[in-house]
């Protein structure tokens, strides 16, 4: 059974800090392309960042860049989102997702998908 699970969110003021994590198990993830996803309270989910398989590239909506930073650990099956200077418009479910081939910012074509950890950020 293929899952990914997310961990690492939380409450915390604006201009903290979070990580999330995303771990994957019942497959080898190491060759997906990984990516984040979040859904703030009556809004689409919106892409956040993506990976590719190699950590070779990485993609950021214009909202969070400089900000985050997606990372990977193919060795542990997992994805990392480093989020700092956090600001109360980054309130949402984050989603982890993967795939075999990066989609972009196509939510509907990813493969995979985590049940979501909730972000809170405070003014």
């Amino acid at each position: 059974q293929v899952q990914l699970v997310e961990s690492g969110g939380g409450l915390v003021q604006a201009g903290g800090s979070l990580r999330l994590s995303c771990a994957a198990s019942g497959r080898t993830f190491s060759s997906y392309a990984r990516a984040w996803f979040r859904q703030a309270p009556g809004k689409e989910r919106e892409f956040v960042a993506a990976i590719t398989w190699t950590g070779g590239m990485t993609y950021y909506t214009d909202s969070v860049k400089g900000r985050f930073t997606i990372s990977r650990d193919n060795a542990k099956n997992t994805v990392y989102l480093q989020m700092n200077s956090l600001k109360p418009d980054d309130t949402a479910i984050y989603y982890c997702a993967a795939d075999v081939v990066y989609h972009g910012s196509s939510a509907g074509s990813y493969a995979y998908w985590g049940q979501g950890t909730q972000v809170t950020v405070s003014s």
